[in-house]
């Protein structure tokens, strides 16, 4: 049974520069993209390289029974003004204890312009306000300092740092533990808006 407050269908939230919405179809030859080039593979547990051709498409495909199973809502990131796609953030629920883990990335040609920042805060804000969580959580690679930035900027508290705690590429390494309680101050909700 689920605490949390799931609508039936995924709002879609507007910042001031960005759109994050459902991904559809459409989107597959971008996501391989973005998410293809090893710059932005590197530092994440998930995402495959070489990316394999029909990866994007089933992923989205997935997104569906994700969300309809209350255990991860996915947003493409995209620009407000011309709906171009530049990355994805989610959040995958853990119902019975009212938390969620967020996860994002973002295509290289758009780090460093606060755009996970941005996309972080607005589901967040949904997060707490409207799916009723109590505690969200992220964690990065030690040595990706520049993703610890972004949770700060978004109202995270730094918890510690796990030992060893992923086997990624091969390789034992560092995780860093970054948490919000709803109770928590952090960045003005109002500069996220659900409009759907």
């Amino acid at each position: 049974m689920s605490d949390i407050a799931l609508p039936a269908e995924r709002p879609t939230l507007a910042t001031p520069r960005l759109l994050l919405r459902a991904f559809a179809d459409a989107d597959a030859p971008r996501v391989q993209l973005l998410a293809g080039d090893d710059a932005v593979a590197e530092t994440t547990l998930a995402i495959p390289h070489p990316y394999p051709d029909g990866a994007a498409e089933a992923w989205i495909t997935g997104q569906v029974q994700e969300w309809a199973g209350s255990r991860r809502a996915t947003w493409a990131i995209t620009r407000l003004d011309n709906g171009l796609l530049l990355g994805a953030i989610d959040l995958f629920f853990r119902p019975a204890r009212r938390q969620a883990g967020a996860g994002y990335w973002v295509g290289r040609d758009y780090w460093g312009q606060g755009i996970a920042s941005e996309a972080l805060v607005a589901v967040m804000a949904c997060g707490f306000e409207q799916f009723g969580l109590h505690r969200i959580e992220a964690s990065h690679l030690a040595r990706n300092p520049a993703s610890g930035r972004v949770m700060a900027r978004a109202g995270m508290r730094f918890e510690g740092t796990m030992r060893e705690s992923v086997l990624c590429r091969g390789r034992f390494e560092d995780l860093s533990l970054w948490a919000a309680l709803a109770s928590d101050p952090r960045p003005a909700p109002a500069s996220a808006t659900a409009i759907r």
